[in-house]
């Protein structure tokens, strides 16, 4: 059966490199970007939509003959503080409703996006396995865990083909992310090859399991595509390619630029970042579905100040 995919949160920092990879997929015309806001370099089709608004939802779904729903729309850890409500509703409440229309038959398969954030100080911080108490100390962590923990029930109780995965932090050239805790990790490259000195508002030996977005769309789109007999863990599965320290990626990006300066303040976002697991066992993933990551700090690094030059003009 063909596949008819809707792209939720088209416009974030996940969400246009998947669309554009997905098109490449599954063909240009089955790959439909929604989001609040218009997306001015994608190209259509292309939805306005409010994920909160379950009528709109619905109706394009059927107009489009959707089979499979990203739900990438959310609200960050550090962004989400400044408003719990808001992102208690984008992330879980819209996601709620998905589950509802996979129960109902209208949709075939739905992909949940959770995160590192759902772990918290009850979590062992060194290579985190796979199940573990989740306490997280911030709404976006609460929200996800939530959306976890019903991803389950619905797989159980109605059969409902949900998958998911906890993404680490994310670095990305195509854009810079808004809202997250791990976002250091983008904005030093864009000051390093900008000639510019970057303030890091962790502290210098914060280790953070990381992933760099090329790696993050494969697994999205493999775990999607896998059979879904090989889809053991039905409430979210561990990822990580690599962890490292701001001061570690500060000394890697010295190699290419030895004059680029660094100066540590930290802010909020440290206690948060405390809260998570320093390393990942994403042994599971690697067994029943075969992921394996591509990319290193090394190599990711490379790739990010190449396409980082053409961006800026600095080649």
């Amino acid at each position: 059966m063909e596949r008819k995919i809707l792209i939720t949160g088209a416009n974030g920092q996940i969400g246009k490199v998947l669309t554009n990879s997905l098109r490449d997929v599954y063909g240009h015309n089955n790959v439909l970007s929604t989001d609040i806001r218009k997306i001015p370099d994608l190209e259509p089709p292309f939805e306005f939509l409010d994920i909160l608004n379950t009528v709109r939802m619905r109706e394009i779904i059927g107009d489009y003959d959707i089979t499979d729903v990203y739900h990438m729309a959310a609200l960050l850890s550090a962004s989400g503080e400044y408003n719990p409500l808001k992102t208690w509703n984008v992330n879980f409440n819209a996601f709620h409703h998905l589950l509802e229309f996979a129960k109902e038959g209208i949709i075939k398969r739905l992909f949940f996006p959770s995160t590192i954030a759902v772990f918290g100080s009850t979590t062992p911080k060194k290579n985190t396995p796979q199940d573990v108490p989740l306490l997280p100390e911030t709404i976006y962590g609460i929200s996800k865990s939530t959306g976890e923990l019903m991803s389950n029930y619905y797989y159980h109780k109605f059969g409902v083909d949900v998958r998911s995965i906890r993404y680490p932090g994310i670095i990305s050239h195509q854009s810079i992310p808004e809202g997250g805790t791990t976002d250091y990790a983008v904005e030093i490259f864009h000051a390093a090859v900008k000639g510019e000195d970057y303030v890091c508002f962790l502290d210098e030996n914060t280790r953070l399991p990381m992933m760099y977005i090329s790696d993050a769309i494969k697994a999205t789109i493999d775990i999607m595509a896998e059979q879904s007999e090989h889809i053991k863990s039905r409430y979210s599965y561990n990822l990580t390619a690599m962890s490292f320290t701001p001061k570690e990626l500060y000394e890697e990006i010295k190699k290419h630029y030895p004059d680029f300066k660094i100066i540590y303040q930290p802010d909020f976002r440290q206690k948060i970042a405390e809260s998570w697991s320093e390393s990942i066992d994403d042994s599971r993933a690697r067994q029943e579905w075969g992921w394996q990551n591509e990319y290193d700090l090394s190599t990711m690094t490379d790739d990010m100040i190449y396409n980082l030059k053409i961006k800026y003009g600095k080649e």
